[in-house]
């Protein structure tokens, strides 16, 4: 039995800006965001019957992987070629659809690494993230950019940089002890109670890039609020978080009609009213959960104003998508320590 697990993602800057057809004409796209302790699992084990047992919301027994019908499971044994029947089943702390934290990637990335176990190898990141890119960008064509993938498989709290000629820099913001308390201290999430299909989203958003030269224009602005966050963390100053998290907001809501609507602007606004100094919905948008930077004298007041909304306490976690067990074996991770990596 193999089980990995693999975080979900907060992003707080530069959502958008890591679509290859923003950063492929403007010559990088940059993201800041945070893994946390809301994870994926994945658990696989060969399987006796001799045939592919594959459990999610639905079970799928066949013969061959390629009649699989969950895009994902099909793809990743068909990528790294695996021919020995397997049962494998997932497991995840939050809703895997409409979440908005990167689940589906945060999923294919840790089913890649309990493969890759199986098959005798102990992948390095950035060989789960480019190959999770493969898979949903070039083998199943979905729309979407490349931070998710990345986020998942690294871990932790960083810069990301994508090239536009496709390799892409992970840089790890160390910060004291203190000051990651602090910001992880003052943050809030709440679920909209809305999910949605992100790909229809990220669709709009890939042709209104290509097409439209304002957002283009707006997606340079939210480039250049995750460099200013960059900066900010790196000399440990939080006093601007807030301000960028909600300068990021009202350029996102521009991208396209999609991206949020009447319920979720009045929970924002309720929130700003009670004291948060900025926020985002987290995703491609249209639901999911909205996120807050709140002090915390101005915390209980926020709770209070967004009482019919679900809170989802949570804390950082550092660690990319790594093996929690496997029989006979210590636990490995996939190495996440590297301060600045290009891939």
């Amino acid at each position: 039995m193999i089980i990995t697990k693999t975080p979900f993602r907060i992003s707080f800057a530069g959502g958008g800006t890591d679509l290859p057809e923003f950063f492929e004409r403007e010559g990088y796209g940059a993201v800041v965001s945070v893994t946390i302790d809301k994870h994926v699992y994945i658990a696989a084990h060969p399987f006796f019957e001799g045939k592919f047992l594959v459990k999610y919301h639905e079970n799928e027994l066949v013969d061959k992987p390629e009649q699989i019908k969950h895009p994902l499971f099909r793809e990743a044994l068909l990528l790294l070629d695996i021919k020995e029947p397997l049962e494998i089943t997932s497991f995840a702390d939050i809703p895997s659809r409409g979440s908005g934290m990167g689940s589906s990637s945060s999923f294919n990335v840790g089913l890649l690494n309990a493969l890759h176990i199986h098959q005798g190898r102990h992948p390095a990141p950035e060989t789960l993230a480019q190959e999770a890119v493969t898979i949903e960008r070039d083998r199943l064509k979905e729309p979407g950019g490349k931070q998710d993938q990345y986020a998942a498989a690294f871990g932790g709290l960083n810069y990301m940089r994508f090239n536009a000629d496709g390799s892409v820099i992970v840089e790890r913001l160390l910060l004291p002890a203190a000051v990651l308390r602090e910001l992880e201290g003052n943050l809030l999430l709440f679920f909209t109670g809305i999910t949605r299909e992100s790909k229809t989203v990220q669709a709009q958003l890939e042709k209104s890039t290509t097409e439209k030269k304002q957002t283009r224009d707006f997606l340079l602005k939210m480039r250049a609020l995750a460099d200013e966050l960059k900066e900010a963390l790196i000399e440990r100053d939080l006093s601007a978080f807030g301000d960028i998290l909600h300068q990021g907001w009202l350029l996102k809501r521009q991208l396209t009609g999609a991206i949020t609507n009447k319920e979720i602007d009045d929970h924002y606004e309720k929130a700003r009213a009670a004291g948060a100094l900025g926020g985002k919905l987290l995703g491609a948008g249209g639901g999911g959960f909205l996120l807050f930077y709140v002090p915390k004298e101005r915390q209980m007041a926020v709770r209070e104003a967004l009482s019919d909304l679900r809170e989802l306490p949570f804390s950082f976690d550092m660690q990319g998508s790594h093996v929690v067990h496997v029989d006979g074996e210590h636990s490995s991770s996939s190495g996440n320590g590297e301060r600045r990596r290009t891939v």
